[in-house]
């Protein structure tokens, strides 16, 4: 019986030590990007939106410009 004893003991012990020996499972992969050619958007959007702001700079000063010549005020319209 304590031959019996030593021999589980000694399973198990061997067993958990196994366990505890173990390598860490390795971390997940980054996370992939879709769409697949991976194009960072800011880049080209902060520039139309840009493009955008000063094309309607240009817009209102032509027409503030062309109503400074011709005379007309805004309550006049």
């Amino acid at each position: 019986m304590n031959r019996l004893c030593l021999i589980i003991l000694f399973s198990v012990l061997c067993i958990s030590i196994g366990f505890a020996a173990a390598p860490p499972p390795p971390p997940p992969p980054p996370p992939g990007c879709w769409p697949p050619p991976c194009i960072p958007i800011d880049g080209g959007v902060s520039i139309l939106i840009a493009a955008g702001a000063l094309y309607g700079a240009k817009k209102s000063y032509d027409k503030f410009k062309s109503r400074r010549n011709t005379g007309k005020t805004e309550q006049g319209e």
